[in-house]
């Protein structure tokens, strides 16, 4: 057998990208055929733009989507998880932690550019893929207009991986600010359980009460993980 042949008959996964069939190239088939043709490694890859000695971008892309076991996890992970990884430095990581912050600022976008947010599906599906998958606790505030329209999203609070501290003083300066009418908040709990606690609870009562001072309505405060969402109005809390 020719060396020729043996090229031909080599998996792609022994070849360098640049020595695939043009046809079977990510970069090729996603402005040929549009992105929704690649898979979430080849996605992966043309952000990573390179292998290293014995593995392509995309060899290195399925491996982080087995160690992190999703897409989501993957751009959720902090930068000293991702460079754990083998082909990850500082830049790569830092482009995958940027390709985040941009999916969720686009996200934000999209919801205030909704005519009403009134569907709580909807607000769910948004909330699930903005902080579902945070490795800390984040608290969200979605302010409101009387029709219910959007008018900010904003993360009020950044703490650990097991509390976030919330200053409703902060919340009920916005509001006036934005002459908000009701309010939607939520914070993940990376543990992945969605039962509030006692100080979820407590701060709840707190931000009712202080927001009533203002006329402005609480609508809703949920519990987001990944895969699951409390919501203090469907119980009946609020």
């Amino acid at each position: 057998m020719t060396a020729a042949v043996r090229l031909i008959a080599a998996p792609l996964s022994a070849l360098s990208i640049p020595q695939w069939d043009e046809a079977d190239r990510p970069r090729e088939r996603l402005l040929r055929d549009g992105p929704a043709t690649l898979s979430d490694a080849e996605l992966l890859a043309l952000f990573l733009r390179t292998g290293v000695p014995g593995l392509t971008a995309v060899d290195v892309a399925r491996s982080l989507l087995r160690r992190f076991g999703s897409l989501r996890a993957v751009l959720d992970a902090p930068a000293a998880a991702l460079q754990d990884e083998r082909g990850i430095g500082e830049a790569r990581a830092a482009t995958l932690i940027a390709v985040s912050e941009l999916c969720r600022r686009a996200l934000a976008e999209k919801a205030r550019e909704r005519i009403a947010l009134n569907s709580p599906s909807a607000v769910e599906d948004f909330l699930r893929l903005k902080i579902g998958t945070r490795q800390n606790e984040v608290f969200v505030c979605i302010y409101l207009d009387a029709r219910h329209q959007v008018l900010d999203i904003f993360e009020e609070a950044h703490g650990s991986l097991t509390r976030v501290a919330v200053y409703p003083r902060e919340i009920v300066k916005r509001s006036l600010a934005l002459n908000a009418a009701g309010l939607i908040v939520a914070h993940n709990h990376p543990s992945g359980g969605v039962a509030p606690s006692a100080s979820d609870r407590n701060l709840t009562r707190t931000l009712q009460d202080s927001l009533a001072l203002i006329d402005v309505k609480l609508l809703d405060h949920m519990v987001v993980a990944a895969n699951d969402i409390f919501s203090f109005a469907r119980e009946g809390w609020l």
